[in-house]
């Protein structure tokens, strides 16, 4: 099987593009950035672009998604939740399953805890995937657990229907 995994954001995009035959790996990750100094329905656009063109290359079955997690500030979620609707309006297009996953079932699945520190899911994710060494940024690293989850526990409950 073959999965996008995103971690949403319109500033920094974490893509990943994994594959799990007997063992996962990484055919593909980046963290797509947009420029703070355009305006936010260019950043969208972009960001919808980008997702379209891995979708294009790589061939995915379905899309793997962090669920939303409203911080104290709701502007920022509420632009998120933006990018969101962009990158799930990719997926209808190109007639992916979507899997969504909050942070608790991520961590659990990746560490085995819930509450698990980012430097956890960095150490893990190290462990359980090759190639993830080279990964500098957070977000990147984000989209490659969320793609891990996904392999880990993805059951008919957690997909959206499109």
């Amino acid at each position: 099987m073959r999965i996008i995994a995103i971690d949403p954001g319109y500033e920094r995009l974490g893509v990943a593009v994994l594959e799990k035959d007997k063992k996962e790996k990484i055919l593909f990750s980046e963290c797509f950035k947009t420029k703070a100094n355009l305006p936010f329905v260019e950043r969208l656009e972009l960001v919808g672009r980008e997702v379209a063109r891995v979708i294009k290359e790589f061939k995915p079955e379905a899309l793997s998604i962090e669920n939303l997690f409203m911080s104290t500030n709701q502007k920022t979620g509420m632009r998120v939740a933006e990018v969101r609707g962009a990158i799930l309006y990719q997926a209808c297009l190109s007639q992916l399953a979507v899997y969504e996953y909050t942070p608790l079932q991520i961590k659990t699945s990746i560490t085995g805890y819930g509450r698990a520190t980012k430097e956890e899911m960095v150490r893990m994710v190290k462990k359980l995937i090759s190639g993830a060494d080279n990964i500098k940024q957070d977000d990147e690293m984000d989209a490659i657990a969320i793609g891990l989850a996904h392999f880990a526990c993805a059951r008919p409950q957690n997909t959206l229907v499109l």
